[in-house]
């Protein structure tokens, strides 16, 4: 960072990284890569929505702001949080900032992270069908943030972009070759972003030029992927974040005629359907609480509904685990655990991590009780597969890549 310190010193990267009813925002320091503000709107679109501050993040001079507001859209919040970055005296103006970075949800096979122009924006909209409710809310923002910072570049940096170096035996459906290319269908994966950043970490903290393994992000989005130096070789998610996982709300795999045996037994539409399938599914439609947490409580007390959804949590980790500990050959570096519950549940990762123990994982209980937030193994010394808790920063990522893309 040192000949980027000297060239932007006392400047900016804007950071945005949109959902479909939310958006995260960092203002980070390009001397250091830390965050002078972080922000989270919640319920965009509804009546009761958030707004929070946090000024100085994670530091002991953290100051925390919350604001009831109303969004109807994206670019409605973007607009008030930029006037309230100048009005709260956070920032003077937005000379300093020198770029925003953008989370993209889908950007096709060929896109992974580029400076946005007519044509890049145009693929984001190709791609609205395969990602309806993503990649509208990730469009609005970069077009909003043109509009307020006029002459600053942006990048896009998609969430599916670590994963277009999968071969095509792992990325291609079988089905009909003219559907596919006519709706552009095939396996993307997403996490990608944070996949990139906690097989990077991993990397340096092992002192490995590139890292070989597994990445597992746990949260309520779940995703595992298989790495082999440095690129995505294969990952569970697929055509949209559905496949593979149980999840917070999302089904995972499940035989593709039962939506279609559901839509005409119970007369739901295609909307109808995708939303039972994404949003009421997964650990809430088991237990009644897409939160692992909770789920973790009722299993304390001896709720059998929650015994089974974490029992069926951890087996599909398992399986893919050790489907993808096949297709690497089983010489790696090591397996990872990151997002909210992969960082943040030794209950889970215990029993994950002890099916392997045939295989030589060894974990290191009072280790794997730990909670830091920086990385580290949980797996006792000379175990012949090391297991590692790396907490992810897509925030991060989308800087130190936004500046690469730019040149700095």
């Amino acid at each position: 960072m040192a000949s980027v310190s000297a060239e932007l010193k006392g400047k900016y990267v804007l950071v945005i990284n949109a959902g479909s009813s939310s958006f995260k925002t960092q203002i980070l320091a390009c001397e250091n890569e830390k965050p002078i503000l972080a922000v989270l709107a919640e319920r965009i679109g509804s009546d009761n929505g958030k707004l929070i501050f946090k000024i100085n993040p994670d530091t002991d001079k953290e100051e925390k702001h919350a604001f009831d507001v109303h969004y109807p859209t994206h670019g409605d919040g973007i607009r008030d949080m930029m006037k309230r970055i100048v009005d709260m005296g956070i920032l003077p103006n937005f000379d300093s900032i020198v770029a925003s970075g953008h989370r993209v949800l889908l950007g096709g096979p060929y896109y992974a992270e580029c400076k946005v122009d007519a044509t890049v924006k145009q693929v984001i909209r190709d791609y609205i069908p395969l990602g309806p409710l993503h990649n509208p809310a990730n469009l609005a923002c970069i077009e909003v943030i043109e509009e307020i910072l006029p002459g600053v570049p942006a990048v896009a940096v998609f969430d599916t972009g670590f994963h277009t170096t999968m071969p095509a035996y792992a990325y291609t459906y079988g089905i009909s070759k003219e559907f596919s290319e006519k709706y552009h269908l095939r396996r993307y994966g997403f996490h990608g972003i944070s996949h990139k950043y906690v097989s990077k970490t991993a990397a340096k903290y092992l002192g490995k030029e590139t890292f070989t393994g597994i990445c597992c992000h746990l949260g309520n989005g779940c995703s595992i992927t298989a790495i082999k130096d440095g690129k995505c070789v294969d990952t569970t998610m697929g055509l949209t974040p559905l496949e593979g996982l149980l999840m917070g709300t999302r089904c995972g795999d499940i035989d593709a005629s039962l939506p279609l045996f559901l839509m005409e037994q119970e007369g739901l539409t295609p909307t109808q359907m995708s939303d039972v399938l994404n949003k009421q599914s997964g650990l809430k439609a088991l237990t009644g609480s897409n939160d692992m947490r909770d789920v973790e409580a009722m299993i304390a007390k001896g709720d059998e509904n929650a015994i089974l959804a974490n029992n069926i949590f951890n087996y599909r980790v398992i399986k893919y685990i050790g489907a993808y500990l096949s297709v690497l050959g089983y010489d790696i570096d090591g397996i990872l655990f990151t997002g909210g519950i992969g960082e943040n549940a030794p209950v889970t990762r215990a029993p994950i991590c002890q099916a392997f123990a045939n295989l030589g994982l060894e974990i290191d209980d009072e280790l794997n009780k730990v909670r830091s937030g920086e990385p580290r193994e949980i797996t006792k010394k000379g175990s012949k597969i090391k297991a590692l808790v790396v907490p992810t920063n897509e925030e991060l990522e989308i800087m130190q890549t936004t500046l690469k893309i730019l040149g700095y």
